[in-house]
């Protein structure tokens, strides 16, 4: 979960995940829309990769990045596991101070 919260705390790297909800793109593509060296991309890439948001499939010569939404679903699932449920609603709670 580190790695997730990691992957997700920078903002080139959120912009490659807004980038890969469009569809699959290569190392090459994703570098041409930002103005930093292709190692630097490459490095934001393997993060993403290690964090389990994308998935690479090697192709020839280029490796292919395919979003992975499932780890979104787990950490969404996560989180929400810590909504109270048995919290009033605000109706209810209005009208008990109004008694």
């Amino acid at each position: 979960m580190n790695n997730l919260f990691k992957a997700l705390n920078d903002p080139t790297r959120r912009q490659i995940l807004d980038l890969l909800r469009g569809g699959d793109m290569n190392a090459g593509e994703i570098a041409e829309r930002f103005d930093m060296t292709k190692p630097s991309i490459s490095h934001h890439l393997d993060l993403l990769r290690q964090s389990g948001l994308v998935e690479a499939t090697k192709q020839g010569q280029f490796i292919n990045y395919t979003l992975n939404t499932t780890v979104l679903d787990e950490l969404l699932a996560w989180l929400m596991s810590f909504q109270k449920t048995d919290a009033p609603s605000p109706e209810t709670s209005s009208s008990q101070k109004a008694s």
